[in-house]
């Protein structure tokens, strides 16, 4: 019997130390040997041409319809003309993707930014970066910094000014919470009690009616309205920038995608190499008489 039960612990013990054995093979591998692997599959993430887009080896970037100018020429997106095209394409390069993989889609502004999956792999549609709008979609960093605008009829008083001084008797308008209006307090100090709007729109017919001299948005928006909607006005000038964190364009992404840090380093890149600037220059600064007022 004692021979038995010996027998019988130390068999039990030999399974043991097989069950162990097991357990340490099965374990995983010590952090210095799992590092290199997650490393390289952070660094393919990003490879040229390579990115995980909604169509394999193709880019899809989208921008509403009609495409204005001077943001897009003739509008179409697809010819590398105006600024937004121009930088579209330029991203694309810096990701790797040449201008016969990019493929264009048509995408109403609001929606581009709504919540929700998206059906393009970034979207360019000066689109401002916003905490609000961050809650919804990704951003990459800024490609354009806004700045504020002045516009008038063509043929006024207002539309012949050519500082913030020439500015103090005219009668100005804009919408109600927003950086436009703070710079007609702040920066212009107008004699006049500025016109304060619920909505833009209500801006702009005010403009219309002559109801105010002149009215103050984003330059971006200045060149729509002047373009598209009071083809009668022209901008009068732009305001410098008057410090802090300046509001900027950003190229909208899917909330979380996997692109995003790709497309923001290709935007860094461009800013860095003195392309964003050079398409500026190009694109919107000799495409309208937007002079700086001071």
């Amino acid at each position: 019997m004692h021979l038995a039960q010996r027998a019988l612990r130390r068999a039990a013990s030999g399974a043991t130390v097989a069950l162990l054995a097991l357990a340490v093979g099965c374990a995983p591998q010590p952090e210095e040997n799992a590092s290199p692997k997650a490393s390289g599959t952070g660094a393919q993430t990003c490879a040229k041409g390579k990115l995980a887009t909604k169509t394999s080896g193709k880019l899809t970037i989208a921008t509403d319809e009609p495409a204005y100018e001077p943001w897009f020429k003739d509008d179409k997106p697809a010819n590398g003309k105006g600024f937004e095209s121009a930088v579209a394409y330029a991203v694309a390069q810096q990701l790797g993707y040449g201008q016969s993989a990019v493929v264009w889609q048509t995408v109403p502004f609001n929606k581009a930014f709504a919540p929700g999956e998206k059906t393009f792999d970034f979207d360019i549609n000066q689109v401002s970066i916003s905490a609000e709008r961050k809650k919804a979609v990704d951003f990459s960093s800024g490609y354009y910094d806004v700045r504020q605008a002045v516009i008038a009829l063509k043929g006024s008083k207002a539309a012949k000014a050519k500082s913030i001084a020439d500015l103090k008797d005219v009668k100005l308008g804009a919408q109600v919470g927003t950086t436009s209006l703070d710079y007609i307090t702040n920066v212009v100090k107008p004699k006049q009690q500025p016109a304060a709007y619920a909505k833009n729109d209500q801006a702009k017919s005010a403009l219309k009616n002559g109801q105010v001299d002149a009215i103050v948005t984003d330059l971006p928006t200045a060149f729509y309205i002047t373009a598209a909607e009071v083809t009668d006005a022209k901008i009068v000038g732009q305001f410098e920038n008057q410090g802090g964190t300046p509001e900027q364009f950003g190229l909208v992404l899917d909330k979380g995608s996997a692109l995003t840090p790709c497309v923001t380093s290709a935007v860094d890149a461009l800013r860095k190499d003195g392309t964003l600037a050079k398409l500026e220059k190009q694109w919107l600064s000799d495409a309208v008489d937007a002079p700086v007022l001071k």
